[in-house]
C-alpha cells in the first residue's frame, strides 16, 4: 500500500474511477473507436469532476524509451491535457499492462503515476484505490510475471531493444491477453474465489475502510466488506464501458453507452445492477 495524504473536498462535485481501456487492444480500428468513446466520457463528466482516477490497464502496452513513447494515442493524451488546463486532477495508476510507465504523464501532462494502492480521504470517507494486479489469494500468473516485469535488468535490457521490434513483440504478447481472448471466467461471478474481494476483507479486518475500489477483474462488482464497507471492481471498457462516479452522499456504478436518437455521437450514463 503507498502512503497518500490525499483529500479531496468535493465541493458539490463527483469523483470518477475508470480502469481497464486497454487501448491498443486487440487491434487498430477497434482502439480508436474505444478511444473516441473514452474521450467522450471524459467530455461528459467533466464539469461534474472533481478527480478523475484512471485505474490501470489504461493501454494493453506502454513503455517508456528515452525519447519514445508508443504511438497511436494522441486523442486521448490531447484530451488528458486539456482537463489538465482546466485544473481537473488526474490520477494514474500503472497496472500488469502498462507498469512501465516512467515519468512522461508527470512531466509532460502534470499527471501523478501511482504504482501501488493508496489511500485518499472524501468527504471524512477512507477509500483504498488501486488496479489490484498481486494482490490476494491466487493471480498467481500476475505475481510471478509482475517479478518479472518489474526487474530493473529486465527493463533495461528491453530498452536496448529498438522500439519498432520491442513494441511489436510486446503487441503479440498482449495478444494472448484474458482481455483479447474473453477468458471463461471474465462474466462470471467466482464468489469466494473473487480474489480481490478477499483481499479487502482480510484487509478490512486491520484496517478499515469505507470503500475498496479496484480495476484489473474486467467484471463490474458491488460487494460488501465488514459491518459497513463496499468493494468495487470497475469493469472494462472493451465491452462494458463501466465507471464509479462518487459523490458526497453515494458511490454507484455506471455504464457509458449511446443514447438512443437520430444522432449516434450522442452519449448517456446509467446505473448498473
Amino acid at each position: 500500500m503507498q502512503a497518500s495524504d490525499l483529500n479531496f473536498p468535493l465541493n458539490g462535485k463527483k469523483l470518477f474511477f475508470a480502469s481497464d481501456f486497454h487501448l491498443g487492444a486487440p487491434d487498430y480500428t477497434s482502439s480508436r473507436e474505444r478511444q473516441e468513446r473514452i474521450i467522450a466520457w471524459l467530455d461528459f463528466v467533466a464539469d461534474e469532476a472533481a478527480a478523475v482516477f484512471l485505474v490501470g490497464d489504461i493501454f494493453d502496452f506502454w513503455f517508456e524509451y528515452g525519447e519514445v513513447i508508443p504511438k497511436g494515442f494522441l486523442p486521448f493524451l490531447a484530451k488528458l491535457s486539456q482537463l489538465r488546463d482546466r485544473g481537473i486532477p488526474i490520477l494514474f495508476f500503472t497496472g500488469n499492462h502498462d507498469l512501465w510507465m516512467k515519468d512522461y504523464f508527470t512531466q509532460e501532462l502534470g499527471i501523478p503515476v501511482y504504482t501501488h494502492p493508496i489511500e485518499i480521504v472524501v468527504e471524512g470517507k477512507k477509500i483504498l484505490v488501486g488496479h489490484g494486479d498481486g494482490l490476494g489469494p491466487g493471480d498467481s500468473t500476475y505475481k510471478f510475471l509482475k517479478k518479472i516485469f518489474t526487474n530493473p535488468l529486465a527493463q533495461l535490457l528491453f530498452r536496448w531493444i529498438h522500439p519498432d521490434i520491442g513494441i511489436r513483440l510486446a503487441k503479440a504478447w498482449s495478444g494472448t491477453s484474458r482481455i483479447n481472448n474473453h477468458s471463461k471466467d471474465e462474466q462470471r461471478f467466482l464468489g469466494d474465489g473473487e480474489w480481490l474481494w478477499a483481499y479487502c476483507k482480510e484487509l478490512d479486518q486491520k484496517r478499515a475502510h469505507d470503500y475498496y475500489i479496484f480495476g484489473h477483474r474486467h467484471l463490474p462488482l458491488q460487494l460488501p466488506v465488514g459491518q459497513s464497507a463496499t468493494y468495487f471492481n470497475l469493469g472494462e471498457w472493451v465491452s462494458q464501458f463501466t465507471y464509479l462516479e462518487l459523490s458526497a452522499s453515494e458511490a454507484q456504478l455506471q455504464q457509458f453507452s449511446h443514447s438512443p436518437g437520430p444522432n449516434s455521437n450522442r452519449y448517456s450514463s446509467t446505473a448498473v445492477g
